[in-house]
């Protein structure tokens, strides 16, 4: 099953296709590439002070030589980044872009993309939806966690942004809204990345997760889940959470590790865009850059000049098809 793991990433700026450079390449084929691995694996993460110790180095001054060799080693360009003095490789992991290196589409019916990294992406989500690899659970009422709110998106769209080492891990609102409900869901802090997923079927559902409850101008309401995996020692939430959010306000960022995005919508408010659902049928990953539009709301026309309505039933005047 290992061979189907969709490494294969489009991207969508561009048109090419490249292969992901793994960090720690070697150790995940090892923790989920046989038994043993697999039994060291099960052990290893389901032990949260293990994955606590690991934060607490990639946040000291001792992990601050290994920056300087991972943007060599991943040939990184730091340009569209900010300038500043790292103290720790945490502290360099979750560094922000300058003002102005990224910018949120703004037209109302158009959803941004909420992080940059690796998107998949689903019109329609249940009980027998499946990740490109066969047997991976996208199942609402398992990823979502407690309560009956979950039950609000079976049969709606998700998106998928799954961040790489290498990747800028601050995440933002997609929309301008205010949150209704958010919770932790402990668990495991196993891989995302697809080595991974081609030998686990439940990740999304096991590992820590954070699920907020959103609703949103445009949008209806949406499940933002941000999912903990191996060596993050936290998901940190920086935005108030009791205050309002506008679109392409920060909502947080991971500390060190691979980590992954889930936005679940209701069913009829919006759709991801074809041609990111249709590599997501072909097992392939689509690299979209923050703030890029990822899909449209449903809710609408496209004729100029028409008065519509949106998926939270405020009204506004199409200036663009």
């Amino acid at each position: 099953m290992a061979d189907s793991a969709p490494t294969k990433i489009v991207d969508r700026a561009t048109g090419r296709e490249f292969e992901e450079k793994v960090y720690g390449e070697g150790a995940l084929r090892f923790l989920y590439g046989g038994a043993v691995g697999r039994l060291v694996a099960g052990l290893f993460l389901k032990r949260r002070i293990v994955n606590w110790m690991l934060g607490q180095y990639w946040s000291s001054p001792l992990s601050l030589d290994r920056v300087k060799r991972f943007i060599r080693d991943f040939e990184l360009d730091l340009s569209d980044f900010e300038v500043e003095e790292w103290n720790s490789f945490n502290h360099f992991f979750a560094r922000r872009f300058k003002d102005g290196a990224r910018t949120f589409c703004d037209t109302p019916w158009e959803f941004p993309a909420f992080a940059e990294g690796r998107f998949l992406a689903f019109d329609k989500v249940d009980a027998t939806t499946s990740y490109p690899v066969k047997g991976i659970y996208l199942r609402p009422k398992e990823i979502l966690g407690r309560g009956d709110q979950a039950e609000a998106f079976i049969g709606g769209p998700l998106m998928i942004a799954r961040l790489c080492p290498t990747d800028y891990h601050r995440y933002h609102y997609p929309d301008s809204g205010r949150h209704i409900g958010m919770f932790d869901i402990p668990g495991s802090l196993h891989s995302v990345n697809p080595i991974a997923l081609a030998t686990k079927n439940d990740i999304f559902g096991t590992n820590h997760r954070r699920v907020s409850y959103l609703t949103t101008t445009n949008f209806g309401r949406l499940a933002f889940v941000e999912v903990g995996a191996m060596g993050v020692g936290r998901i940190v939430q920086t935005h108030d959470e009791d205050e309002n959010f506008r679109r392409g306000d920060e909502k947080g960022h991971f500390a060190f590790g691979g980590s992954t995005i889930l936005v679940f919508g209701q069913p009829g408010y919006w759709k991801p865009d074809q041609d990111i659902l249709d590599r997501t049928l072909e097992g392939r990953e689509t690299f979209v850059k923050l703030g890029d539009r990822v899909a449209a709301s449903i809710r609408r026309t496209s004729e100029r000049g028409k008065v519509v309505s949106t998926g939270s039933g405020e009204t506004y005047t199409v200036t663009r098809g």
